[in-house]
Protein backbone atom coordinates (compact mmCIF):
# COMPACT_ATOMS: atom_id res chain seq x y z
CA UNK A 1 0.00 0.00 0.00
CA UNK A 2 1.34 3.90 -0.46
CA UNK A 3 0.77 5.23 2.37
CA UNK A 4 1.91 8.61 0.85
CA UNK A 5 -0.82 9.08 -2.14
CA UNK A 6 -3.41 7.16 0.23
CA UNK A 7 -2.97 9.93 2.72
CA UNK A 8 -4.36 13.18 1.50
CA UNK A 9 -4.72 14.99 5.14
CA UNK A 10 -3.12 13.90 8.08
CA UNK A 11 -6.51 12.16 10.04
CA UNK A 12 -8.31 13.97 12.04
CA UNK A 13 -7.72 10.55 15.04
CA UNK A 14 -3.80 11.68 14.80
CA UNK A 15 -4.93 15.34 15.45
CA UNK A 16 -7.13 14.57 18.26
CA UNK A 17 -4.86 12.15 19.94
CA UNK A 18 -1.76 14.59 19.89
CA UNK A 19 -4.65 17.51 20.78
CA UNK A 20 -5.51 15.27 24.14
CA UNK A 21 -1.97 13.88 24.96
CA UNK A 22 -0.77 17.30 24.93
CA UNK A 23 -4.11 19.02 26.79
CA UNK A 24 -3.06 16.38 29.07
CA UNK A 25 0.34 17.37 29.51
CA UNK A 26 -0.46 20.94 29.82
CA UNK A 27 -2.65 19.97 33.29
CA UNK A 28 0.74 18.40 34.36
CA UNK A 29 2.63 22.32 33.55
CA UNK A 30 4.10 24.13 36.19
CA UNK A 31 5.73 27.73 35.50
CA UNK A 32 7.30 27.31 38.53
CA UNK A 33 8.63 24.01 38.94
CA UNK A 34 12.36 23.99 39.62
CA UNK A 35 14.05 20.57 40.09
CA UNK A 36 16.78 20.88 42.64
CA UNK A 37 18.88 17.57 42.00
CA UNK A 38 19.26 15.00 39.02
CA UNK A 39 16.86 12.31 41.21
CA UNK A 40 14.15 14.53 40.55
CA UNK A 41 14.61 15.53 37.66
CA UNK A 42 14.56 12.43 36.12
CA UNK A 43 11.99 11.41 37.95
CA UNK A 44 9.77 13.98 36.48
CA UNK A 45 10.85 13.41 32.77
CA UNK A 46 9.56 9.39 33.48
CA UNK A 47 6.45 11.08 35.12
CA UNK A 48 5.59 12.92 31.93
CA UNK A 49 5.92 9.98 29.79
CA UNK A 50 4.35 7.55 31.57
CA UNK A 51 1.67 9.41 31.90
CA UNK A 52 1.19 10.97 28.55
CA UNK A 53 2.11 7.89 26.18
CA UNK A 54 -1.15 5.21 27.54
CA UNK A 55 -3.04 8.49 25.66
CA UNK A 56 -1.62 8.55 22.55
CA UNK A 57 -0.55 4.57 21.95
CA UNK A 58 -4.32 3.36 21.54
CA UNK A 59 -5.64 5.79 18.67
CA UNK A 60 -2.67 6.26 17.03
CA UNK A 61 -2.31 2.34 16.81
CA UNK A 62 -5.65 2.18 15.66
CA UNK A 63 -5.89 5.16 12.81
CA UNK A 64 -3.21 2.63 10.83
CA UNK A 65 -4.00 -1.17 11.45
CA UNK A 66 -0.52 -3.08 11.54
CA UNK A 67 1.48 -0.23 12.21
CA UNK A 68 4.13 -0.47 15.43
CA UNK A 69 5.44 1.51 17.78
CA UNK A 70 8.56 2.79 18.41
CA UNK A 71 9.28 2.13 21.64
CA UNK A 72 12.40 4.16 22.39
CA UNK A 73 12.11 7.99 21.93
CA UNK A 74 16.22 8.64 21.58
CA UNK A 75 17.04 5.66 19.54
CA UNK A 76 18.09 6.83 15.93
CA UNK A 77 19.13 4.93 13.00
CA UNK A 78 16.51 2.93 10.55
CA UNK A 79 13.47 0.89 11.40
CA UNK A 80 12.55 -2.19 10.10
CA UNK A 81 10.44 -2.66 7.08
CA UNK A 82 6.21 -1.39 7.76
CA UNK A 83 4.94 0.93 9.65
CA UNK A 84 5.67 2.69 12.83
CA UNK A 85 4.95 5.18 15.01
CA UNK A 86 7.80 7.37 15.93
CA UNK A 87 6.48 10.01 18.70
CA UNK A 88 7.76 12.04 21.05
CA UNK A 89 4.71 12.59 24.09
CA UNK A 90 6.51 15.68 25.64
CA UNK A 91 9.54 16.72 22.73
CA UNK A 92 11.41 19.58 24.86
CA UNK A 93 10.69 17.22 28.18
CA UNK A 94 13.55 19.04 30.24
CA UNK A 95 12.01 22.27 29.80
CA UNK A 96 8.53 21.32 30.63
CA UNK A 97 10.01 20.48 34.06
CA UNK A 98 11.50 23.34 34.85
CA UNK A 99 8.85 25.49 34.11
CA UNK A 100 9.98 26.64 30.61
CA UNK A 101 7.59 27.08 27.71
CA UNK A 102 9.12 25.25 24.53
CA UNK A 103 7.56 21.79 24.82
CA UNK A 104 4.91 19.87 22.51
CA UNK A 105 3.63 16.47 21.58
CA UNK A 106 4.68 15.10 17.95
CA UNK A 107 4.15 11.93 16.32
CA UNK A 108 5.18 11.16 12.70
CA UNK A 109 4.19 7.75 10.29
CA UNK A 110 7.01 6.43 9.27
CA UNK A 111 6.55 3.64 5.96
CA UNK A 112 9.38 1.54 5.38
CA UNK A 113 11.47 4.04 6.41
CA UNK A 114 9.86 7.43 4.55
CA UNK A 115 8.40 9.63 6.83
CA UNK A 116 4.62 10.39 4.95
CA UNK A 117 2.61 12.09 7.86
CA UNK A 118 3.27 14.02 11.08
CA UNK A 119 0.75 16.47 13.56
CA UNK A 120 2.78 18.60 16.35
CA UNK A 121 0.78 19.86 18.91
CA UNK A 122 2.17 23.31 20.97
CA UNK A 123 0.13 23.25 23.82
CA UNK A 124 0.53 26.51 25.65
CA UNK A 125 -0.14 28.27 21.92
CA UNK A 126 -2.81 26.06 20.78
CA UNK A 127 -1.06 25.98 17.70
CA UNK A 128 -1.17 22.61 15.65
CA UNK A 129 1.60 22.08 12.88
CA UNK A 130 0.89 18.99 10.26
CA UNK A 131 2.04 18.09 7.05
CA UNK A 132 1.66 14.47 4.49
CA UNK A 133 4.07 13.85 2.26
CA UNK A 134 3.48 15.45 -0.96
CA UNK A 135 0.34 17.46 0.59
CA UNK A 136 1.83 20.07 1.97
CA UNK A 137 2.77 21.48 5.31
CA UNK A 138 0.41 23.65 7.08
CA UNK A 139 -0.23 25.60 10.59
CA UNK A 140 -3.75 25.17 11.66
CA UNK A 141 -4.66 24.48 8.07
CA UNK A 142 -2.65 27.51 6.43
CA UNK A 143 -0.37 26.48 4.11
CA UNK A 144 3.21 26.71 5.61
CA UNK A 145 6.37 28.19 3.50
CA UNK A 146 9.85 28.42 4.32
CA UNK A 147 12.39 31.58 4.02
CA UNK A 148 13.11 32.76 1.15
CA UNK A 149 16.39 34.83 2.13
CA UNK A 150 19.93 33.55 -0.15
CA UNK A 151 22.27 35.59 2.44
CA UNK A 152 23.68 33.75 5.09
CA UNK A 153 24.48 37.39 6.67
CA UNK A 154 20.67 37.28 7.19
CA UNK A 155 20.32 34.44 8.18
CA UNK A 156 18.57 33.22 11.75
CA UNK A 157 19.79 29.83 12.26
CA UNK A 158 20.15 27.26 15.13
CA UNK A 159 21.08 24.44 16.66
CA UNK A 160 21.47 22.25 20.13
CA UNK A 161 21.90 18.91 21.52
CA UNK A 162 19.55 16.23 20.56
CA UNK A 163 20.02 14.57 24.42
CA UNK A 164 22.22 14.68 27.59
CA UNK A 165 25.06 12.57 27.66
CA UNK A 166 26.11 12.90 24.22
CA UNK A 167 29.99 11.37 22.84
CA UNK A 168 32.64 14.21 23.64
CA UNK A 169 33.15 14.36 19.86
CA UNK A 170 29.75 14.78 19.41
CA UNK A 171 29.84 17.63 21.93
CA UNK A 172 33.33 19.43 20.07
CA UNK A 173 31.94 19.02 16.36
CA UNK A 174 28.41 20.93 17.69
CA UNK A 175 30.94 23.48 19.10
CA UNK A 176 32.77 24.26 16.66
CA UNK A 177 29.61 24.53 14.54
CA UNK A 178 28.30 27.20 16.26
CA UNK A 179 31.97 29.25 16.26
CA UNK A 180 31.87 29.25 12.38
CA UNK A 181 28.58 30.26 12.04
CA UNK A 182 28.53 33.25 14.82
CA UNK A 183 31.15 34.38 11.95
CA UNK A 184 28.91 33.41 9.45
CA UNK A 185 25.43 34.33 9.88
CA UNK A 186 22.95 37.20 11.38
CA UNK A 187 21.82 35.41 14.66
CA UNK A 188 22.94 31.39 16.23
CA UNK A 189 20.64 30.23 18.44
CA UNK A 190 21.17 27.01 20.20
CA UNK A 191 18.18 25.65 22.31
CA UNK A 192 16.43 22.31 22.86
CA UNK A 193 14.20 20.84 21.53
CA UNK A 194 15.21 19.94 17.88
CA UNK A 195 11.31 20.15 16.98
CA UNK A 196 10.53 23.83 18.32
CA UNK A 197 13.28 24.85 16.06
CA UNK A 198 12.03 23.32 12.85
CA UNK A 199 9.02 24.16 13.24
CA UNK A 200 10.87 28.04 12.83
CA UNK A 201 12.40 26.83 10.24
CA UNK A 202 9.50 25.27 8.21
CA UNK A 203 6.87 28.68 8.81
CA UNK A 204 9.98 30.50 7.50
CA UNK A 205 10.81 32.49 11.08
CA UNK A 206 14.35 30.75 11.21
CA UNK A 207 16.23 29.53 8.13
CA UNK A 208 18.24 26.70 8.89
CA UNK A 209 18.43 24.27 11.43
CA UNK A 210 21.19 21.32 11.90
CA UNK A 211 21.77 18.72 14.24
CA UNK A 212 24.72 15.82 14.75
CA UNK A 213 23.01 13.63 15.62
CA UNK A 214 19.98 10.13 14.54
CA UNK A 215 17.58 10.68 16.94
CA UNK A 216 14.67 9.61 15.20
CA UNK A 217 11.77 11.46 17.52
CA UNK A 218 13.47 14.86 17.52
CA UNK A 219 13.78 14.55 13.78
CA UNK A 220 11.29 12.83 12.05
CA UNK A 221 8.52 15.13 12.13
CA UNK A 222 10.25 18.57 11.68
CA UNK A 223 11.94 17.40 8.83
CA UNK A 224 8.82 16.53 6.94
CA UNK A 225 7.24 19.75 8.25
CA UNK A 226 10.47 21.87 6.74
CA UNK A 227 10.49 19.23 3.39
CA UNK A 228 6.23 20.14 2.56
CA UNK A 229 6.81 23.89 3.30
CA UNK A 230 9.94 24.23 0.56
CA UNK A 231 12.88 23.13 2.68
CA UNK A 232 15.71 21.66 1.61
CA UNK A 233 16.13 18.23 3.91
CA UNK A 234 19.79 16.46 4.20
CA UNK A 235 22.56 15.71 6.07
CA UNK A 236 25.20 17.86 7.14
CA UNK A 237 27.64 17.61 3.55
CA UNK A 238 24.27 18.22 1.89
CA UNK A 239 23.21 14.39 0.66
CA UNK A 240 19.66 13.52 1.23
CA UNK A 241 18.40 12.45 4.25
CA UNK A 242 17.43 9.41 5.57
CA UNK A 243 16.83 7.20 9.00
CA UNK A 244 20.42 5.90 8.02
CA UNK A 245 21.79 9.69 8.09
CA UNK A 246 24.60 10.19 10.88
CA UNK A 247 23.36 14.02 10.78
CA UNK A 248 20.66 16.50 10.00
CA UNK A 249 20.42 19.64 7.95
CA UNK A 250 16.74 22.04 7.14
CA UNK A 251 17.51 24.80 5.38
CA UNK A 252 15.58 27.34 3.48
CA UNK A 253 16.66 26.75 -0.19
CA UNK A 254 18.36 29.83 -1.37
CA UNK A 255 20.67 29.32 2.00
CA UNK A 256 21.02 25.40 2.09
CA UNK A 257 23.96 25.62 -0.09
CA UNK A 258 25.74 28.04 2.47
CA UNK A 259 25.08 26.86 5.19
CA UNK A 260 26.73 23.03 3.76
CA UNK A 261 29.80 25.09 3.58
CA UNK A 262 30.05 26.70 6.56
CA UNK A 263 29.26 23.10 8.32
CA UNK A 264 32.40 22.09 6.40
Amino acid sequence: MNVSTELDTVPTSVVAAVTTAGDALRERFDPAARPTDLDTLVRAIHANDEAIAPILMEPLLAARPGSRWAEDELAGGALPPGEWWVVDTAEGNINHIHGMREWAVTAALVSDNVPVLTAIYVPLTGDIYTAVRGGGARLNGEPLQVSAKTELTAALVGTGQAKPGEEPAALRRMGESVTAMLTSALVVRVSVPATMQLIHVAAGRMDAFWQFSDVRSGLLPGALLVAEAGGAVTDTEGRPWSLASADFLAAAPGLHTQVVDVLN
